[in-house]
């Protein structure tokens, strides 16, 4: 079996379609498509755009045929496979929305998938729930209880149920909802983006042509998830509109074989990825110094980032342990965006590769708002440039009374343009909380201007004020991980109530170390570098391995960290309680 080519002999076409349909119209004229790769680096199965259309017309006049009613939502537990692309494109030819649902990479927390399952079935009210056969059972006990759910099963099964039917096919329409998306971390409260065809093909031409700005020739290689907006938007729908081909490693593979993400960028010449900055640290801590020299990576044009507040320094480490093998820290591309947006907002300069802005660390929490240059001898913060937004959109920071701030000055960032949402599914009232009638999104997000260019500085609901200062719980987690029991990713810091009911700071630090004394020791040595870097106290918990929580996505989940953090104490009566955080 050979891989979809690269070159698709088409006149490139970025993104200008009336809506998703269409875009693999076009596309399915060429050569390109998608490649699945298992974890060992093996294809098993290569879908040119020709037969993913071909496959998802005929899908869709099954869904017709059956019944389903324009509009229904169509649950898709988004595995990394071609059935996701064939089901989720179906849906655009019949008129259907189709929803992304999480995969659980540890199915050993079984009960806990399920309750997240359930939250977002009972918001978005599926009339058919597609999933891949391993996860049928979660989702059939999930699905309990839903009569609207005419059909839970895998492919198969649809197959069986739903035959092939000779009906006239009604592509969504520009101005219909193409999907929803789940926002990270909404499981007690899921939050169903409503994004419809126009509004995501106007941020994927903008991705096109002005963020990664796409080339003949280009080859995406991506182990983002298909439930995650980076992974939907930025890595599966973005290759279809701009007809290039790329190749998939599933998150679960990736997880455990990190390496494998490169060994695909090198054999198969990619020259885009994308990645939160979890993932190149984990690459980096993975990678020998002999062994970067057996890696091609001269042709990655594009090592996007995001999904997160971005800290140069794990980037840095990745780029100087992949030197050998050609990489180049100039292919790093910063950008800011979110699930309410489609996906992008601002993306930096091409080919420049990281641009921080090194700020006095103390001012922040002095002045809560304004930033300012450090002196020569004064401890720095740096903050990474995710450069300015795309055309149409409209950038704002503003206090909280909802006044424009100076450049310089910290406050919420607000955004408006074509590609931000309608809002959230069935939810008016969440919606009017960050949506205005005059299209001004409220991100929940932290950041300055400095020029045309956006910094991010945070999130707001994360933020640790204590005594009327702001402190960035990045801050207390960066410190955590500077010393040398702790790795990158394994701490969480943020404000929980006290014995007193006043906010009171925690850093929970994930520990391997498992003498007592020497566990003692590194409490007290961050206890006491915490206060003398930014004036505070700490509660420092440690916490067993592999327990801090994440995000469906994959990241870490400061607000549930807290909140088990107070369960943790509910019962203790003032007593000293374990390790929070599981």
């Amino acid at each position: 079996m050979k891989a979809t080519p690269t070159n698709n002999r088409l006149p490139l076409r970025p993104g200008d379609f009336p809506g998703l349909a269409d875009a693999l119209d076009y596309a399915a004229l060429g050569d390109t498509g998608c490649n699945f790769f298992t974890g060992r680096g093996e294809l098993y199965e290569a879908l040119s755009y020709r037969q993913l259309r071909r496959d998802a017309r005929v899908i869709a006049g099954r869904l017709v045929g059956g019944g389903f009613q324009r509009g229904a939502r169509v649950a898709l537990i988004a595995e990394t496979h071609p059935d996701f692309l064939r089901f989720f494109f179906a849906c655009q030819y019949a008129g259907l929305v189709p929803v992304p649902l999480p995969v659980s990479i540890n199915l050993g927390n079984q009960r806990a998938y399920v309750r997240q399952l359930e939250g977002m079935l009972a918001s978005c009210r599926p009339a058919l729930i597609m999933s891949p056969t391993g996860f049928v059972p979660f989702v059939e006990e999930a699905a309990s209880g839903h009569d609207e759910v005419a059909f839970v099963g895998d492919s198969e099964s649809f197959y069986t149920a739903y035959p092939e039917a000779d009906v006239t096919l009604h592509p969504s329409r520009p101005d219909e909802v193409a999907y929803l998306q789940y926002t990270s971390g909404s499981t007690r409260f899921p939050r169903g983006v409503m994004i419809t065809e126009e509004t995501v093909m106007n941020n994927l031409a903008g991705i096109i042509k002005y963020g990664i700005q796409v080339r003949p020739g280009d080859r995406c290689v991506s182990w983002l998830p298909f439930y995650h907006d980076m992974g939907l938007v930025g890595q599966m729908l973005g290759p279809v509109a701009s007809q290039v081909s790329v190749d998939y490693l599933s998150t679960r593979e990736f997880a455990m074989r990190p390496r494998q993400w490169l060994r695909l960028m090198s054999e198969n010449k990619g020259t885009i990825s994308f990645s939160p900055p979890f993932g190149y640290e984990l690459c980096a801590r993975r990678i020998k110094s002999a062994e970067a020299q057996g890696y091609d990576l001269r042709s990655w044009r594009v090592a996007g980032v995001g999904a997160e507040t971005i800290r140069p320094e794990p980037l840095q480490r990745f780029a100087q342990a992949l030197a050998p093998s050609g990489f180049s820290d100039k292919a790093f591309l910063a950008c800011y965006g979110m699930a309410e947006c489609s996906l992008a907002v601002s993306f930096a300069p091409l080919g420049q590769g990281l641009r921080v802005d090194e700020v006095d660390s103390e001012c922040p929490a002095r002045d809560q708002q304004e930033i300012a240059l450090p002196e020569p001898a004064g401890k720095r913060n740096p903050f990474v440039d995710c450069g300015a937004p795309l055309p149409d959109f409209e950038v704002e920071i503003r206090d909280d009374q909802g006044q424009l701030l100076d450049e310089r000055r910290v406050g919420t960032v607000y955004v408006r343009g074509p590609s931000v949402m309608s809002g959230y599914f069935e939810d008016p009232q969440t919606t009017a909380e960050v949506l205005g009638e005059d299209g001004w999104l409220n991100t929940g997000d932290l950041g300055y201007r400095a020029g045309s260019d956006l910094f991010i500085t945070g999130r707001k609901k994360d933020l640790i004020i204590i005594n009327g200062r702001n402190i960035w719980p990045q801050d207390l987690e960066h410190i955590a991980e500077q010393q040398p029991e702790v790795r990158p990713g394994d701490s969480l810091a943020f404000a929980a109530p006290g014995p007193d009911g006043r906010d009171t700071t925690i850093m929970v630090v994930q520990c391997r170390e498992t003498d007592p004394q020497q566990r003692a020791a590194l409490i007290t040595r961050l206890r006491g570098r915490v206060r003398q870097e930014l004036g505070i106290e700490c509660v420092v918990e440690l916490a067993p391995l592999h327990t801090l929580p994440r995000t469906s996505s994959g990241k870490l989940s400061r607000s549930r960290a807290r909140l088990d953090y107070i369960n943790s104490r509910a019962g203790t009566s003032g007593t000293q309680a374990g390790a929070a955080a599981g």
